[in-house]
């Protein structure tokens, strides 16, 4: 299906849920929570601007992203709906929830971050080079090494080829510049927001570690933070059933 300026994924009937993947990815990140939310929930998966099948964009930030999933709630007539992302992802629905309280129910922020740290600065710039002088394979393998744990690279190497070819699909300069836009990021204003929360992240994530993600978590009142074993920064692909299980019991109210 698609919107104005967005292809997406529509599943199921219910409560509308919306979940939004990262940088590299499509909404086939989603595609195992999208199968398991959808027994109860409406679920709908949007490809941000030029990843999946969406058309690129001229413009592209933080900004921008933002105002592309409140058209798509406005495009499927929606007046608000629950949320997850996925780091990029998570950072949108962090924004979206502040600027559009009215819009948003309950949201689950999975690698989460609010802006890159100084070596996280320095690999996107690197990225957004690579990424213009045609190198996507290159940054796909450095996704894997040091996206992924040690036990998906070893025990499920299908998972890292996954993660693998969503990089090498994407479009490049799509690519560079939401790299670029991520190094402008001004960190949203989450100490604000007090409605039920769920924090995810992986005990190997590099990019959102454990103690960036609980700070997040403690910044919001009403939130659930939660550790995954044997997990990097691609939660929902590494850790698919648990995250599909998390997601469902934050979504109908029943958590510890």
């Amino acid at each position: 299906m698609q919107t104005p300026t967005l292809e997406y994924d529509d599943a199921g009937a219910g409560e509308p849920v919306v979940l939004i993947h990262g940088l590299g990815g499509s909404a086939n990140v989603w595609g195992a929570q999208r199968w398991a939310l959808s027994r109860e929930f409406r679920v709908l998966c949007p490809d941000l601007p030029g990843c999946g099948r969406s058309r690129p964009a001229h413009d592209i930030s933080i900004e921008t992203l933002v105002d592309d999933i409140v058209a798509f709630l406005d495009h499927v007539e929606m007046a608000s709906a629950h949320f997850a992302g996925h780091s990029l992802g998570s950072v949108i629905v962090q924004h979206l929830a502040v600027r559009h309280p009215g819009r948003v129910q309950r949201i689950a922020l999975v690698g989460p971050f609010q802006v890159p740290t100084e070596a996280g600065l320095k690999g996107l710039h690197d990225r957004a080079h690579k990424a213009r002088d045609g190198e996507l394979t290159a940054i796909a393998d450095a996704t894997v090494q040091a996206g992924t744990s040690a036990q998906t690279q070893n025990e499920h190497p299908e998972l890292a080829a996954f993660v693998r070819e969503l990089v090498m699909r994407q479009d490049p300069d799509t690519y560079a510049r939401t790299c670029e836009a991520l190094c402008a990021l001004t960190p949203a204003a989450i100490d604000t927001l007090r409605g039920p929360t769920l924090v995810i992240t992986g005990d190997q994530d590099t990019t959102a570690p454990p103690a960036v993600a609980k700070e997040i978590a403690d910044r919001i009142g009403g939130s659930r933070f939660v550790v995954l074993p044997a997990c990097g920064h691609w939660a929902p692909i590494e850790q698919a059933r648990l995250v599909g299980t998390l997601l469902f019991q934050h979504l109908i109210g029943d958590t510890p």
